[in-house]
């Protein structure tokens, strides 16, 4: 059993300052903007755009990484090495991508919901296919994030879990109810901070007790944790130079370029070019927060190098190893274990916060405006009303949803990544059929997600009914050599970082060959098994169905029209106005509010002679 460590008075105190300031951010956004306030709908969901591309920045990095960041990769690279530094390498590829092609896009069309570009592209029925599918996604997924890191610092320090759950859940729904985007954004930079405090101080102080951070390095790399390139080409190993190099690229250009989440922060930009200055930025943060938690697994290696807490029954999962690692560094410190939980719990506000705005913002853009005809006669202030009541349903909802995770029996990890490669990579192949592909139409884009879904549920659940084998483990090995013999387990080490749940016993003779072949592929090629086998089934069914002709030029991505007009020397049989043969066009047509409007920096863009 874990061991259960009480928290002191100083260490209530840090953890409660922390949850204060987030609201008192909240209450100071509600009361800055007094009488003109949240007026419009617009201003309490992207901030009426008129916010910095810094706070920005670190708003996408805080409620990007969350929990993940502090509690699970440490504990990752204390099980499998390093290879996770790949990831670094995956971001930045992600936010090229994004850059180029979904910012333009969505910039120019002047929305709020990215789903209204599905409409535009696709029609309502594909719209509310991929709403639908970001909703299960979002509810599944803030449950995740608000009751993992509950329960693992419970286990450790002694805090009761459904307390801190039911705290986190009213804080978040206090601060985004009452000063919307804004105040999400602003304790987002808050939080950030907090994070970042509390892995440097588990990085100094794990230096201190090791004796040097050389002295780390030479502990993991005798234990083989700092190996970062593996290039195998066996899909079913979890980190490769391929799997977390490739793969990751799928599922985060899934949450930059369509994952309303973090959409809906850089269209609250300036500008364009704010807004892709935002992205990049971000890519800093998080490559940063990310190598800080990475550092802090080898710190967490050399310190229980002899020691092993799951194999002693120290602790029951992965999940629980940082906050123990963090009591035991901090035992003699009051206050530093509670800054560690302020740490934690920063991640997870700023995810619970960006979340509980992105979905009021799909409830208002995607349903009341376009079904619920009496939303055009409500007055600006209760339209705004209505925008807050939401965010506070969904808030009290995300409560709710920690019990479910409460079921799950898998790493925070292994949770998130598994349920965004299900779910987001068939709805990233949507996005990508409208953006890149002018001659897709809404039939083959229909027939498509539903195409990707089964097969990636196919895929996934057959992970969950089939574990992965022993032989496919990629779990480091571990010692108890300096343990007193007394607290000795006979157990056999289980591996935590591998997928736990098994939903149908089996006995390892009734395994069918699919079991350790297609099941057990890493979970990062979910998202791109996903993704291409809805582009792919798109565009066969467009193709047979007639396709697209004359697309209006402001759903088709414009690097699509300028590679057209490079490579192939013509225009895109859409609406564009006729060009001069030897000119260069990024069409940005100025139309009404349905159509795509004027970037106030990038656009119009001037033609180039060639």
């Amino acid at each position: 059993m874990a061991e259960n460590r009480v928290f002191t008075a100083w260490d209530y105190v840090v953890f409660a300052s922390m949850l204060l300031i987030s609201t008192a951010i909240g209450i100071f956004s509600a009361l800055k903007h007094g009488r003109t306030g949240q007026g419009t709908t617009e201003e309490f969901l992207v901030g009426s755009r008129q916010i910095s591309a810094y706070p920005i920045a670190f708003s996408l990095a805080a409620s990007f990484m969350s929990a993940i960041a502090v509690i699970g990769y440490p504990a990752e690279v204390y099980n499998t090495g390093l290879n996770v530094l790949m990831l670094n390498i995956s971001r930045f590829f992600t936010m090229i991508f994004v850059c180029l092609i979904y910012i333009p896009l969505f910039y120019r069309l002047n929305i709020i919901s990215t789903y209204e570009y599905i409409n535009r592209r696709f029609g309502r029925v594909v719209r509310y296919q991929i709403v639908c599918s970001f909703m299960v996604y979002m509810f599944f997924y803030l449950g995740i994030v608000t009751y993992t890191p509950s329960f693992a610092l419970s286990q450790v320090t002694g805090m009761d879990m459904w307390i801190s759950v039911v705290i986190t859940g009213l804080v978040c729904t206090l601060y985004t109810t009452l000063g919307g985007i804004k105040a999400v954004i602003w304790t987002d930079v808050f939080q950030l901070c907090i994070m970042v405090i509390g892995l440097v101080a588990v990085l100094i102080q794990g230096s201190i007790h090791v004796g040097g951070f050389g002295k780390i390095w030479n502990i993991a790399k005798n234990g083989n944790r700092t190996d970062i390139f593996d290039f195998d080409l066996d899909p079913r190993k979890l980190y490769t130079t391929w799997s977390v190099g490739i793969g990751a690229v799928f599922g985060w250009v899934s949450i930059y370029g369509c994952n309303q989440v973090q959409v809906q922060r850089y269209l609250a930009c300036k500008s364009e070019r704010e807004a892709i200055k935002a992205v990049m930025l971000n890519l800093v943060g998080i490559i940063v927060l990310f190598t800080l938690s990475c550092l802090c697994g080898l710190v967490m290696y050399a310190v229980y190098e002899t020691c092993d807490p799951i194999k002693m029954n120290r602790v029951s999962t992965s999940d629980q190893l940082t906050p123990l690692l963090v009591v035991d560094l901090f035992d003699q410190m009051p206050g530093f274990p509670g800054l560690f939980v302020a740490s934690a719990y920063s991640g997870t506000l700023s995810t619970i916060s960006s979340g509980i705005s992105a979905m009021a913002a799909v409830a208002v853009e995607d349903f009341l405006k376009p079904i619920w005809k009496p939303w055009a006669q409500l007055s600006s202030r209760k339209k705004t009303l209505v925008s807050k009541l939401l965010a506070m349903t969904f808030g009290l909802t995300t409560i709710g949803l920690a019990g479910v995770s409460s079921l799950l029996e898998r790493s925070v990890i292994q949770a998130t990544l598994t349920f965004e490669g299900l779910i987001l990579g068939p709805m990233l192949g949507v996005f990508t059929l409208a953006a890149l592909f002018p001659k897709s139409n809404g039939k083959g884009a229909c027939v498509a997600w539903f195409v990707g879904v089964a097969f990636s549920m196919w895929i996934g659940i057959g992970g969950l009914i089939y574990p992965r084998s022993r032989e496919f483990s990629e779990l480091l090995e571990t010692s108890t050599a300096g343990c007193l013999e007394a607290n000795a387990t006979t157990s056999t080490p289980v591996n935590v970082t591998s997928m736990l749940t098994t939903l149908i016993p089996t006995k390892q003779e009734e395994r069918p060959d699919i079991a350790d072949n297609l099941y057990a592929i890493s979970f990062y090629y979910y998202s791109p098994i996903g993704c291409l086998s809805t582009i792919f089934v798109g565009l066969i069914v467009s193709m047979l169905t007639g396709g697209t002709e004359n697309v209006d030029p402001c759903l088709i991505a414009p690097i699509v029209h300028t590679i057209y007009k490079y490579v192939f020397k013509n225009k895109l049989n859409t609406s564009i106005p006729e060009t001069s043969d030897n000119l260069i066009t990024i069409p940005v047509p100025k139309q009404s509010s349905k159509g795509c409007v004027d970037s106030p920096v990038l656009s119009p863009i001037k033609s180039t002679r060639i």
